[in-house]
């Protein structure tokens, strides 16, 4: 577990982060499933935080910039991050969706950067990505990711 400080109205909210080991079998799947073929998912970690005032925030993705990647000497590496106060309420269908919205916001390069909401990271494109995940599930008769 970590601990993050934010300000919030004069008052210290602690942020709790926990490795969420269940979220990066969901996404490691994801990224195979849905073809995400310049995701390197050993590069991708998982982390559900507890004590968010986000009220609309469901997941985020953190990047490793390429000056840290300097300065460290690690390779691009990224951290999708589920708010569990909202993403845990969502349904299974809309978890895959969520998870599959940031794995979008990864480039092709995979260079620590993201691709934009418009134009790329929309509700059209991340809906065209599901249904084709549905349809792939359908052929191979998978079963889905969460299990109610």
């Amino acid at each position: 577990m970590y601990e993050s400080s934010s300000k919030r109205e004069g008052n210290k909210v602690p942020i709790k982060y926990f490795e969420a080991p269940e979220i990066k079998k969901q996404v490691n799947q994801l990224v195979e499933e849905c073809e995400f073929y310049h995701v390197a998912p050993q590069y991708v970690h998982c982390f559900r935080s507890k004590g968010s005032k986000a009220k609309r925030t469901i997941a985020r993705i953190h990047g490793l910039g390429k000056i840290w990647q300097e300065a460290i000497n690690l390779p691009p590496s990224y951290v999708i991050e589920v708010i569990s106060e909202i993403f845990d309420k969502q349904t299974e269908e809309e978890k895959e969706k969520t998870l599959i919205h940031e794995l979008m916001h990864i480039p092709g390069g995979f260079s620590g950067g993201f691709r934009p909401h418009k134009g790329y990271v929309e509700r059209k494109n991340v809906e065209a990505v599901y249904k084709k995940l549905q349809s792939n599930r359908a052929t191979k008769k998978q079963r889905p990711l969460f299990f109610g």
